[in-house]
């Protein structure tokens, strides 16, 4: 039996022919990195391979020193033999699956994904492979996403019954990703929308990459109270519960999470409302996306792992759960404040 090309190390992933890791969450020579959140990209590696569409951000994140190599999607280059592209992964801008290809073995190492088009951040390829690495975060049968159009069309009332009662809505969402997609869906013909100092810093530089969004303002002590009476703040969730939120008083609160699935979530994190949207794939998703890979062997990472695993072997695929540092969506607050 050959040697796996990849092995689940207490660095991260990595692939020894190449003599580069994956996600890594210590410092490494080389880093290849999934997207730009901060629990797959990390500080302190000498060299970092990432999309196109992840260079600003992650410039923004991790400096603007660092040594940083970006690809497009779909575009072959060669590391000690090993052959490397990028496909999307449809999770937020710039998000990638990594597939490596060594011999017989041909690797994808998923990321983050989700497999339903947001209309903002270019949708899941799938990519056949020998072994195929895949996240769990909602890796249960009772999380099952409805359309974002639905999702949508109810933040839109909520929104319009605040304005109604004179109030300001308040949205808690991902800096990166998630509240990009909710600013390109909704309907700006209801008001005006706002945005928290680390959304606003995370637009310019997805602005800076050449990535179009429909306009927001950002929040500053300039403006007038008045001005945000019946408008949409967006802000991550490290901004809730701070002297910050007192500007807009009386306002109305919102969490965006797939975590909204989950009764009683919603009154635990402080929110009078609760919309179930999630940058990640669902049951459903995550099954079909390893149906689509094909693969050989399936190694499940966070989330749901063992649960995930279990089911997968059941239903006759060889699938192990390793250990990794990734987070998925576990806090909404998402270092909100780091960028």
């Amino acid at each position: 039996m050959s040697t796996p090309l990849l092995s689940f190390t207490n660095k991260g992933i990595y692939c020894a022919q190449a003599d580069v890791f994956i996600d890594p969450w210590q410092p490494v020579h080389k880093a290849l990195v999934t997207h730009a959140h901060s629990d797959h990209a990390r500080m302190g590696s000498r060299k970092y391979l990432a999309h196109d569409q992840s260079k600003e951000v992650l410039k923004l994140r991790l400096g603007d020193d660092i040594q940083l190599q970006t690809v497009k999607y779909n575009q072959p280059l060669s590391i000690n033999g090993v052959k490397i592209s990028f496909h999307p992964a449809g999770h937020v801008p710039g998000s990638a699956q990594i597939r490596l290809e060594y011999k017989a073995q041909t690797w994808v190492v998923s990321g983050d994904y989700k497999l339903e088009d947001d209309g903002f951040t270019i949708p899941f390829e799938p990519v056949k492979c020998t072994h195929f690495v895949t996240e769990s975060t909602f890796g249960l049968p009772v999380f099952n996403w409805r359309p974002q159009s639905e999702v949508i069309e109810g933040i839109n009332r909520w929104w319009l019954a605040n304005k109604a009662e004179g109030k300001t809505s308040l949205i808690a969402a991902y800096a990166l990703g998630k509240a990009q997609r909710i600013i390109q869906a909704l309907d700006h013909s209801i008001g005006p929308v706002f945005v928290h100092g680390a959304i606003h810093n995370v637009n310019e530089a997805l602005h800076r990459n050449g990535i179009k969004q429909k306009p927001t303002t950002l929040v500053t002590p300039e403006i007038a109270k008045e001005a945000y009476k019946g408008a949409l703040i967006i802000a991550p969730g490290s901004a809730l519960g701070t002297s910050w939120t007192r500007r807009f008083q009386p306002f109305a609160i919102a969490q965006v999470s797939g975590w909204m699935n989950i009764r009683g979530i919603k009154k635990r994190r402080g929110s009078h409302q609760g919309f179930v949207l999630s940058d990640h794939a669902d049951w459903k998703g995550l099954v079909q996306a390893v149906k689509w890979s094909q693969a050989e062997n399936i190694y499940v990472t966070h989330g749901y792992k063992s649960v995930f695993s279990r089911w997968l072997r059941e239903q006759g695929w060889n699938a192990d759960e390793v250990e990794t540092l990734y987070e998925g969506e576990l806090s909404e607050g998402e270092s909100g404040t780091q960028v």
